[in-house]
């Protein structure tokens, strides 16, 4: 018997600078670990919304995937977050729609100093691999 899908949100986001290699390379990396995380691969996602803080100008996030071959077929959007006293520099954010087992936990993910703007949803999955666990 297959476990019920539901469309799902899963929310992450990944610190960068400001060069179209160093976005590429960080919004890569946030990808792949949030499908990663989730067990998941590109058809069960539905849609990705991603932000920008100010700084970040250089490459546009949902570009720089396609360029590199990954969500080819999604449904995605950018958008400037909003500048905010205080805020992390240099930062891009994603909300992922997906499908996923209904009694599956979600895991998001922060990564490359992001992890201040989530503590509490900050790496709460297992390592890549069993090398990384030290064990």
């Amino acid at each position: 018997m297959n476990p019920v899908k539901a469309i799902r949100a899963l929310r992450g986001a990944v610190c960068t600078g400001n060069t179209p290699e160093e976005i590429s390379a960080a919004v890569a990396e946030l990808y792949d670990e949030l499908l990663r995380a989730n067990g998941l691969d590109e058809d069960g996602l539905v849609s990705l919304f991603f932000s920008v803080t100010p700084d970040i100008n250089a490459l546009n996030p949902a570009f720089a995937l396609r360029k590199g071959g990954r969500a080819s077929r999604l449904a995605m959007m950018v958008f400037q977050e909003a500048e905010t006293e205080g805020g992390l520099p240099g930062t891009i954010r994603v909300l992922a729609h997906c499908y996923l087992d209904r009694e599956q936990q979600v895991r998001h993910v922060y990564i490359r100093g992001a992890e201040l703007l989530r503590p509490d949803r900050a790496a709460p999955y297992p390592a890549k691999n069993p090398a990384e666990t030290g064990t």
